[in-house]
Parts: structure tokens; C-alpha cells; sequence
């Protein structure tokens, strides 16, 4: 058992927490910056919270971070309460925030300055993956201090990987972007075939899934997609903002990402639409207008 602090208490910070005291058995304190949400998570599983992130961090041995971008992450570690300031020397951070792998280096570096790890790692798997502690978690940071953090990283996970050095974790974690991006406008574009074909849906999917057609988003999207509802997982802003991050680092590193670089322009239009707040599936939407 070890003296945790998780800061970001948005969708998936919540469960993850929670999982941290409830199935870890760590003695845990939260931050959240609306802070009746930190009490409402004290109230539900116990433990405490602080009134700013320094506070939180003060002599824990691992601290967690998932809040919402680069420059959230920077206010929350380096900003006048951050965490850095009270982190004690070998202590872990653990970033779960879906970053830059700039910043990731930026904070790694500054953590070896301050005498603590630094771990980059973004997660995949959804609100219902933090829901139910199944994350897949990609690592980016030190031998040593992964192994540190990784059994207890593993109360909400049931994959904890070191990809690499830091930055590697965000990197890994644009490369899951990209892949999701493809699939889901080629299952879009499947089901409005098949519905304007006037094919059973259904069926259809029954059949393909089980061949090489077949993936996590087919099995788990196809029926509310083809039901016209959107309110089931990874919102479109947040999927923009991972694009974004991936096609910026494609212009650093000269990868080409001519499908991503389009799926990112459907998804503008499905903002466009109102749909801010739908889920990535809601590709289908667009073509269905």
C-alpha cells in the first residue's frame, strides 16, 4: 500500500481513483478543480482532498495526473500550487493525460532536475475501460521507475507497457489515435453502405465480424451507430484535440498522414453539426445528413 495523490477528476480520472483505493488498497488524495468533486469522491470512497495540487503531492510516493491538455498539464505541475513544487525526492509522477511527447520530455526532465521519476502514460479503453479498471496503458519514461509505478498503475489497468523513453508513452498513444480514426470512418462508411443498399445491418456485421473485417469498434459501436446514437464513448472535441496533437508531431517527425489528416477534417464537420459532444462514431452522422 502506498500514499497516492490523482489530480483530474473529469470522466476518467473518477473511476481510475477509485480504483486506486478500492481495488490497490492505496491511502489516496484527490485534487479536482471543482472542488465539490473532489468531496463528493471523498464522501463515495474515502480518503481526502487537497486544496491545490502542491498540497495533494506533499510527501506521497506516487502522484497521478489526467486533466484535459499540454497547458492544463503544465498549470497542474509547474504552475504556482503545482504538484512539482511538493513532490518529494523518489517519489513517481505518473501523467494519465493525453499529451504532447514534448511536454512529456519537458516535465521528465524537470522531475530528474527536482530528484523524482516522471512517467508519461496515456490510456486507451474509454470511460467504460476506467469504469471497470481494464485501461491499456502506455508508458513512456526509465526502466527502474516504471517498475516502481507499475504495480500500482496495474489497480486500473489490465495492460501497463514500457514503450520507450519518456515521450514514448504520447507517441504510442497517437499511434492508437490514428488507428481508431481510420476504423471508425471505415465502419461509417460500411454501415451507409449497407443501410443504403437496404441490407440488415445486423446481419451484415454478424457475418463480417467474425472475417478479417472485424474489430473493437465493429463489435462495440455497429448497433448504436446504426441506430443514430452518439452518446457512448470518446467525445469528438477531445478526439480533435488527439489528432491535432498527432498531425503536429507528423509535421515534426515528417511521418504522412494524408487519412488521418482527412478524418480530422470529417470530424470538424460533425462539430459543425452540433455533434461536440457526440461520441467518435458519430462519423456515420455526417454521411447520413
Amino acid at each position: 500500500m502506498a500514499d497516492v495523490a490523482f489530480i483530474g477528476l473529469g470522466v476518467m480520472g473518477y473511476p481510475m481513483a477509485a480504483h486506486l483505493h478500492n481495488k490497490g488498497g492505496h491511502t489516496v488524495t484527490v485534487y479536482n478543480r471543482t472542488a465539490a468533486k473532489a468531496q463528493s469522491w471523498v464522501n463515495e470512497h474515502g480518503g481526502a482532498h487537497a486544496p491545490t495540487p502542491r498540497d495533494a503531492a506533499i510527501d506521497k510516493d506516487f502522484v497521478f495526473a489526467c486533466v484535459g491538455n499540454d497547458d492544463d498539464l503544465r498549470s497542474v505541475t509547474l504552475g504556482q500550487d503545482g504538484a512539482f513544487h511538493g513532490m518529494k525526492k523518489g517519489a513517481v509522477f505518473i501523467d494519465n493525460t493525453t499529451a504532447s511527447a514534448e511536454v512529456a520530455r519537458e516535465l521528465a526532465e524537470e522531475a530528474e532536475k527536482r530528484g523524482f521519476g516522471f512517467i508519461d502514460a496515456p490510456v486507451s479503453g474509454g470511460q467504460a475501460g476506467a469504469e471497470n479498471g481494464v485501461l491499456t496503458v502506455m508508458c513512456g519514461g526509465e526502466q527502474a521507475v516504471f517498475e516502481k509505478a507499475k504495480p500500482v498503475i496495474e489497480s486500473f489497468a489490465r495492460m501497463v507497457g514500457l514503450m520507450g523513453p519518456a515521450g514514448a508513452g504520447q507517441l504510442t498513444k497517437m499511434i492508437n489515435q490514428i488507428c481508431i480514426a481510420g476504423l471508425v470512418q471505415g465502419l461509417a462508411e460500411g454501415i451507409h453502405f449497407g443501410q443504403k443498399a437496404g441490407l440488415d445491418i445486423e446481419k451484415v456485421v454478424d457475418v463480417i465480424s467474425k472475417g478479417a473485417a472485424g474489430s473493437w469498434q465493429m463489435e462495440n459501436r455497429h448497433k448504436t451507430m446504426n441506430q443514430g446514437k452518439y452518446d457512448f464513448g470518446f467525445a469528438v472535441d477531445w478526439m480533435r484535440k488527439d489528432l491535432g496533437i498527432c498531425l503536429a508531431e507528423a509535421d515534426r517527425n515528417g511521418a504522412s498522414l494524408p487519412v488521418t489528416a482527412l478524418v480530422d477534417q470529417f470530424y470538424k464537420d460533425v462539430q459543425k453539426m452540433g455533434g461536440n459532444r457526440w461520441d467518435t462514431s458519430s462519423l456515420l452522422a455526417r454521411l447520413a445528413k
